[in-house]
């Protein structure tokens, strides 16, 4: 798995590691844990949350139910920002699709389909999920659903059919 950091000074550089840790209980690791946060602790992981073979996700202190204590997203440049999920008490809260609020994650099972392999993210920090990635049952991701406009409701459906990782179908809803 590649992941990108920056050094402070705006330049940013391309890392290749070996994923060591599963996180999504699947059997297969998805994540390289590292010690990010310098406790002494090898707890924080760096994540491909979209199957693309490139982290996006930084968690870190991740306790024994893979929940981390906070959450970061990155945009591809190496700056990481706040993912806010794991910052909130009782999970983030969330619309299914019938129209019906819950709460918690951000591992849950958005699609019904008694895995729990769905992962909430809240991009924006306000402790609604902005995006859920729909697990495909083999540790990647089959497709997604979008709140476009922060209203908490989802506006768009993403889906991957071919499983390369990339989103090939848009459906507005």
């Amino acid at each position: 798995m590649d992941y990108c950091l920056g050094d402070g000074d705006g330049a940013a550089t391309m890392w290749t590691g070996t994923p060591d840790l599963d996180l999504d209980g699947d059997g297969l690791a998805d994540a390289i844990s590292l010690d990010f946060d310098g406790d002494g602790l090898r707890n924080d992981a760096l994540v491909d949350l979209d199957g693309d073979g490139v982290a996006d996700h930084l968690m870190l202190d991740l306790d024994d139910d893979r929940t981390p204590q906070s959450s970061f997203a990155d945009d591809g440049s190496g700056t990481w920002a706040y993912g806010g999920a794991a910052e909130r008490p009782g999970g983030l809260h969330w619309l299914d699709l019938d129209g019906v609020e819950h709460s918690g994650g951000p591992w849950v099972d958005f699609a019904g389909d008694g895995r729990i392999d769905d992962r909430l993210l809240d991009f924006d920090g306000d402790g609604r999920a902005d995006r859920v990635l729909i697990g495909n049952g083999v540790g990647g991701y089959a497709a997604a659903y979008v709140d476009t406009d922060g209203d908490g409701r989802w506006n768009v459906k993403l889906t991957d059919s071919d499983g390369d990782g990339i989103a090939d179908g848009a459906t507005v809803l």
